[in-house]
């Protein structure tokens, strides 16, 4: 089977934030669809990863991530700006795939799939795609 994507916006505050959108995800999921379903991030400054969404670790997890690259040291922030929040996404990555079964993410006890912004605050898309 597969399906077209499903998106849904995803709204930050903050310059580098993680934001929880497992529930998201599981909405954009058909009733009783067992596969595959890749999360993706249509934007060079954001991420996505499964991690845990606890909140001492959501503010490692952004503190890690805010110095994976140092502000304004780069060619790119003659333009923009916000080179740190390019280098840092790409790190990050931009999809995951995540197992379904019977329409619901298959994930470990403690995951979650964690949108993590890079260069906000902003408005993104999220989209879901099954496979």
């Amino acid at each position: 089977m597969n399906g077209g994507p499903t998106e849904f916006t995803v709204r930050s505050d903050e310059r580098v934030e993680v934001l929880d959108v497992t529930d998201r995800v599981a909405d954009a999921l058909p009733d009783g669809y067992d596969g595959l379903a890749t999360v993706f991030v249509a934007h060079t400054t954001a991420g996505v990863t499964l991690n845990e969404f606890e909140p001492r670790l959501v503010g490692d997890i952004e503190r890690f991530v805010a110095g994976l690259a140092p502000e304004h040291e780069w060619a790119h922030d003659e333009l923009d700006g916000n080179a740190d929040a390019h280098l840092r996404s790409m790190l990050l990555g931009r999809d995951v795939t995540v197992p379904v079964r019977d329409g619901r993410p298959a994930l470990g006890t403690w995951q979650s799939v964690l949108f993590v912004e890079c260069d906000g605050p902003r408005e993104r898309r999220v989209s879901v795609h099954l496979q």
